[in-house]
């Protein structure tokens, strides 16, 4: 397995991810049996790079994942992330906390359910426009200097709030979606992070599972599949996103290989300072993913896949509305 350092403080891992969100939330039925032999052969197959977050499920996830992955704790980088505040009882309802009792509060939780003694690095899942980024980090500095933490990111977060972030502490990665219909980051972003040192973390590199080619009608999202109300995915975006798609496929064809291995590949091939993490939970996804490290891109066919996906061409927003305001903050 090739790995990538992200920061500067040498968080090494591997050079393609797995991101865990989906097995135990948003895209449908779970299914523990897999998703935990999922995650048992992506560390056979050399994956070391686990991402999950206290408000997947909420709190499921991270309950899965310190079971699968307990083994080979020595072995893996788990990451996970706090910030966004769901209610178990009533999920559906989101709100955003970086209080600094609330960074050590949803620490001590994670650790837990997790069950590890520290977290390899831990993000902030969207600032609070409420409370100064400097008292976020800070109380995330504390949770570092206790031993219950080992490297610190950001997720969906703003250049210029980085810049005020690592004047604080080292940022070891930044999170945020990026894919060839995602090209936000490239609006200033990447470039902060490579000034500063900070490694990008991409997720959902396959546009939420839309540019693998497997999505063919709105009507194959189960009912509570979070793509329902997505606006990429909805009325007359979704026909004009599928067209996207066929470009993509043409390429794959022409290559031997399937569109989200091409994906993938262009994700990988926008610089080593990138650690993708493709979120499935089943195996054989993961093993079509993996196939994406074999995929060397030269810098034409590159520059052909970034033409053939501009900045901003997509149709529809990546959030709903209510969304979008957590972003890029």
């Amino acid at each position: 397995m090739q790995t990538r350092t992200l920061g500067t403080q040498g968080l090494q891992v591997s050079a393609l991810g797995l991101g865990c969100m989906g097995m135990s939330d948003f895209y449908g039925h779970r299914d523990d049996a897999e998703s935990t032999a999922t995650l048992h052969h992506a560390v056979a197959r050399g994956i070391t790079f686990f991402d999950t977050a206290d408000m997947y499920g909420p709190h499921t996830n991270e309950i899965l994942v310190g079971k699968a992955l307990a083994s080979v704790r020595n072995k893996v980088v788990i990451a996970t992330k706090f910030g966004i505040v769901r209610d178990p009882g009533n999920p559906g309802v989101r709100g955003v906390c970086g209080r600094p009792d609330y960074v050590h509060s949803a620490c001590e939780g994670s650790l837990q359910r997790l069950g590890i003694e520290a977290i390899d690095l831990y993000y902030q899942h969207r600032v609070d426009p409420a409370v100064p980024i400097e008292e976020t980090v800070g109380a995330m500095a504390d949770l570092v200097k206790a031993g219950k933490v080992r490297f610190l990111g950001l997720s969906e977060v703003s250049a210029a709030t980085l810049r005020r972030a690592c004047a604080i502490h080292p940022i070891s990665a930044v999170q945020s979606e990026y894919s060839l219909w995602t090209r936000d980051p490239e609006d200033g972003l990447l470039q902060t992070c490579r000034e500063l040192g900070v490694g990008f973390v991409p997720y959902s590199p396959l546009g939420r599972g839309f540019l693998t080619g497997q999505i063919k009608r709105f009507e194959d999202f189960e009912l509570g599949d979070y793509r329902r109300n997505s606006p990429r995915f909805q009325g007359e975006n979704f026909q004009k996103n599928l067209d996207l798609v066929a470009r993509l496929q043409d390429m794959a064809a022409a290559r031997s290989c399937t569109p989200a291995q091409l994906a993938l590949a262009w994700v990988l091939g926008q610089g080593g300072d990138l650690a993708p993490i493709p979120g499935t939970k089943r195996r054989e996804r993961l093993d079509e993913n993996l196939g994406a490290l074999e995929q060397l891109l030269c810098p034409g066919e590159l520059q052909e896949l970034s033409g053939l996906f501009p900045p901003g061409i997509a149709s529809g927003t990546r959030y709903p509305e209510a969304m979008m305001h957590m972003v890029n903050r």
